[in-house]
């Protein structure tokens, strides 16, 4: 590849979501709404995970660096996207392009390896519980972590490198709210079939993976479960995995029905949609899921709001 090719593009140009201009205003209004929801409220549930001593616990070690995640992947993307509908000022440089999949990819994956930390959990908690302190150590839950950004950082950096070897001569519109990887690959005019078979490697080894090991771990959680002595187990599995089975199927909903399903010329706007899916709508409802559903989640935050009402007295 010569160099000149490389630097061919300087920038491109986000098309953005599908939506008519007089609409513009009220999806602007929509998503900025989401978007604050999602820091505030993910920024709230680190926030009680580190002041209440209760939930200093392998499942909400877990959920904070999940909603850090979550914020971080959702200010990659929806930024730029409310940008371009308040200014319409659609380009993007071809560095900043490039660091928004970079980005993109690591938070999507860390998202994975962490749901998945999360069944490893449950799994332990219900199958094991007089084992669960000893498995779930202090160490086990660091490496799982540390694990988990270390692979994400190596698997978006792999896509990263290999996207930044191609020249888009081609063109530079991206019919999408960021910078997508596979909306990129279509615009170059380089072989990338190298990008391809890295998409599937990685595909394999940061989605599918982890969900079938969060399928093996409920799979052994439902064992337990038509094992246990009395209807009690049943309540007790349900109000301890229902908030995290919910995340589970958003997450890997969207990703499945973006990555997974047949495509067509005609499947753009779907792809949009899968995509807001997991990096705008799932990040907004984990707080939501993991305090409605969460006894200990409420509980801090009544203990929470007391002390503030007390403090202000």
């Amino acid at each position: 590849m010569r160099p000149e090719n490389q630097s061919s593009v300087s920038e491109f140009l986000l098309l953005g979501l599908p939506i008519q201009p007089g609409h513009q205003g009220v999806f602007f209004a929509l998503f900025l709404g989401m978007y604050l929801t999602t820091v505030l409220g993910n920024l709230l549930i680190i926030l009680l995970i580190r002041l209440d001593s209760r939930l200093h616990t392998p499942m909400y070690f877990f959920l904070s660096h999940l909603a850090f995640s979550d914020i971080s992947l959702s200010s990659v993307t929806v930024p730029k996207m409310l940008m371009n509908m308040l200014i319409q000022h659609l380009s993007i440089p071809y560095e900043g392009c490039i660091s928004q999949v970079y980005f993109s990819i690591l938070f999507v994956d860390v998202d994975s390896f962490l749901i998945t930390s999360m069944a490893y959990d449950r799994y332990v908690a219900i199958c094991h519980p007089l084992q669960y302190t000893t498995i779930m150590s202090q160490r086990v839950c660091v490496m799982l972590v540390a694990g988990s950004w270390v692979i994400a950082c190596a698997c978006a950096l792999l896509h990263t490198l290999l996207l930044a070897r191609l020249s888009f001569c081609a063109g530079h519109t991206i019919p999408h709210f960021f910078c997508d990887l596979d909306a990129l690959l279509k615009l170059s005019c380089s072989d990338t079939s190298l990008n391809q078979l890295a998409i599937f490697t990685v595909g394999l080894t940061a989605i599918v993976l982890p969900f079938l090991c969060i399928l093996v771990s409920y799979g052994y959680i439902g064992v337990s479960i038509l094992w246990g002595p009395s209807t009690s187990n049943i309540c007790k599995a349900l109000s301890t995995c229902g908030s995290h089975l919910s995340v589970v199927t958003l997450y890997y909903g969207a990703i499945i029905g973006l990555y997974f399903l047949p495509s067509s010329s005609s499947s753009n706007d779907n792809n949009i949609i899968a995509s807001l899916m997991y990096t705008v709508v799932t990040p907004m409802l984990n707080p939501f899921i993991y305090s409605l559903r969460n006894k200990d989640m409420k509980g801090a935050l009544r203990k929470l709001l007391n002390k503030k009402t007390y403090s202000s007295n």
